[in-house]
């Protein structure tokens, strides 16, 4: 399947300008339909400009109202030779300068949330070398303290469906289950996840000492009043 030109700009314009539901846009321009609502909430391709489909001759206002009326309906891209080749390709994947620097953080996010990924599977999702990898499971990075953990989904370094047939793989190979969509839409985002607080855990000088209780206070002693203090018991006649 030949995908259109500038893909995710084309699925910003379609989230943008049209009615087309997720799964539809998806199927178009070869993006995961997590994709495609991570770009309709702002989470996703930030700072992308939409690219108009129709004006570059992919696709026509008839065909995208065609499918606006039929939710199950795909559309059909126009033959246009400049887009052929837009399938991805074979080698190393390229990283911008621009998002370089975010390598660290979506490495230490892999090695967080999906330990299943071999060395090689994180390499080609965010075009990074296995030492680099190691560095980072071992908390030996020169800049292991500043590094914080970020979907690399989320920093447009790799497409969620590609993660998703990575884990999957991985899962499989190692005879795990793999989350649902339900189940990893549950999970919270990237910024919700850095501002929750650790969990408070108990000073070592404490341990031992989860089930201690305290003993039962005493029976309140009786109050003592004036009249009962000073009722001394009646004096005997001997006495002077």
């Amino acid at each position: 399947m030949t995908l259109p030109l500038m893909a995710k700009g084309t699925a910003v314009w379609l989230v943008d300008n049209t009615t087309l539901s997720f799964t539809q846009i998806a199927d178009f321009c070869g993006l995961h339909e997590l994709e495609v609502n991570g770009i309709a909430d702002g989470e996703v391709a930030v700072g992308v400009k939409g690219f108009d489909p129709i004006g570059n001759t992919q696709l026509t206002a008839e065909e995208i109202k065609r499918c606006e009326a039929d939710p199950k309906a795909k559309l059909e891209l126009m033959f246009n030779p400049a887009a052929e080749g837009e399938l991805k390709r074979k080698g190393p994947r390229y990283t911008p300068l621009s998002k370089r620097q975010d390598r660290p953080s979506a490495i230490a996010w892999l090695v967080k949330f999906h330990p299943e990924l071999t060395d090689g599977q994180i390499s080609k999702l965010v075009g990074t070398t296995k030492p680099t990898i190691m560095a980072i499971r071992d908390r030996t990075h020169w800049n292991m303290s500043n590094i914080q953990p970020v979907d690399p989904v989320a920093l447009g370094m790799s497409k969620q469906i590609e993660l998703d047939t990575a884990v999957a793989k991985a899962a499989k190979k190692a005879g795990k289950e793999v989350m649902t969509d339900d189940e990893r839409m549950k999970l919270v985002s990237t910024e919700t996840s850095l501002s929750m607080n650790e969990e408070p855990r108990m000073p070592s000088s404490m341990s031992g000492l989860e089930n201690f209780t305290l003993n039962e206070p005493k029976e309140k002693e009786e109050k003592i009043d004036a009249e009962s203090f000073f009722n001394l018991p009646d004096a005997n006649d001997d006495d002077e």
